[in-house]
């Protein structure tokens, strides 16, 4: 892909952005689980599938990437993890939680499984960008992380698009978050990108220039709601993106033996 001049993005501003996203993506520590101690080891095993079995510590609190506490809440070790600011979610019956935002809370009644993909989503929301580096070593929380990215990038590229009005101004952001969502997604597999990796795989971002070349023009054809227009197409477009580069890793993670 070459990115023309009118993007104002050129090989540094790549390099740069690959090296920031990888600084942001080097938390090797693994997901904790822990509370009642008849489930952690279920829930573990869960969410231990198909992935890297020393990426889940059963019944630690702290020194870990984020805890996922399990049935009755005990306060005191719920308060360690919160001090050592662990990002907690919690699977429980309780009405609450204490150290857990209730947004942070997956209910679920006795006897009932563990719904792994709603914990998947509450862990990718909890986490955000920094979810990276368990999703890829534990596919199981990979499509909610990578959906959280898309989700989350395609958003702030649509507020971006719909709040700048001089043509042009807004194309370099945009083509950024691309590509910062691109290389979120490609790290969230497991992907070790050098530069000239980087380069060939960037090239799914060039898609999404006829949509912003096509939304720079709107203001003019809509002049009272073509702010609205431009932040739709933006974030229809990054969403496009977002969703290429998943079928892209996927494909490429179906043959190639995992590590």
């Amino acid at each position: 892909m070459r990115l023309g001049k009118k993007t104002k993005l050129g090989p540094l501003a790549i390099l740069s952005v690959l090296r920031e996203v990888r600084r942001g993506a080097g938390d090797e520590r693994p997901l904790g689980v822990a509370g009642a101690r008849e489930l952690v080891p279920v829930l573990a095993r869960e969410l231990r599938t198909g992935g890297d079995a020393a990426a889940v510590a059963e019944d630690a609190v702290e020194g870990v990437a984020a805890l996922v506490w399990i049935g009755a809440p005990d306060e005191v070790r719920l308060r360690a993890a919160d001090r050592a600011d662990i990002p907690i979610v919690a699977v429980t019956d309780a009405d609450l939680v204490p150290y857990v935002l209730a947004t942070d809370v997956v209910r679920v009644a006795r006897g009932q499984g563990f719904p792994v993909d709603e914990i998947a989503a509450a862990l990718a929301r909890k986490l955000g960008e920094e979810g990276t580096a368990l999703a890829a070593r534990l596919p199981v929380l990979r499509p909610a992380v990578c959906d959280h990215l898309i989700a989350s990038f395609s958003k702030r590229n649509a507020v971006v698009s719909a709040a700048v009005f001089v043509p042009g101004v807004d194309m370099p952001v945009l083509t950024l978050n691309q590509v910062r969502l691109v290389l979120r997604i490609a790290l969230a597999y497991g992907r070790d990108l050098d530069s000239q990796r980087a380069a060939e795989l960037l090239g799914v971002v060039g898609a999404g220039f006829g949509l912003r070349a096509a939304a720079r023009e709107l203001l003019d054809l809509v002049p009272v709601a073509g702010w609205a227009l431009k932040g739709a197409i933006a974030y229809a477009g990054t969403r496009a993106i977002g969703e290429a580069a998943v079928r892209y890793f996927e494909a490429q993670s179906s043959v190639r033996p995992r590590s």
